[in-house]
């Protein structure tokens, strides 16, 4: 069934992953939508902008990380259906990477063992990209 006024929303997330292993999650801040809950960096793709570039630029902004898009390989995507809008996001791996992540808009984050995502409330569109990253790692 189809709802012609139901946006699409395209955001892009990275599963950066440390030298042990590990994959960075972000908590949205509170004053945002799914306040409190865990999820994997990145942010709305703008007009013009590729998912890769988003990342660049969202890593960089909300994480201090620096990285190229040669870094950045895809990996697998959610579509999941809120209230207002139809999410789309693809999931790309990052082990290159420059810099240390530090939460630069006040969030927490947190590097966690991928056996462990599990134990971190998510927003419903991540939980699904977990067994990709425990099959991957």
């Amino acid at each position: 069934m189809s709802t012609p006024d139901r946006n699409i929303l395209l955001v892009a997330a990275c599963a950066l992953v440390d030298g042990d292993g590990r994959i960075l999650l972000a908590q949205r801040p509170e004053g945002k939508s799914l306040a409190g809950l865990w999820e994997f960096p990145g942010g709305k793709v703008e007009p013009g902008e590729t998912p890769e570039e988003t990342l660049i630029r969202e890593l960089d902004e909300e994480l201090g990380i620096r990285t190229k898009v040669a870094c950045l390989a895809p990996l697998t995507f959610a579509s999941h259906t809120y209230d207002s809008f139809h999410l789309l996001m693809p999931l790309y791996v990052c082990r290159r990477y420059e810099g240390v992540a530090h939460g630069r808009e006040g969030q927490a984050v947190k590097w966690v063992r991928p056996k462990a995502l599990r134990d971190y409330p998510m927003p419903p569109a991540d939980e699904p990209l977990i067994p990709y990253l425990m099959d991957l790692l």
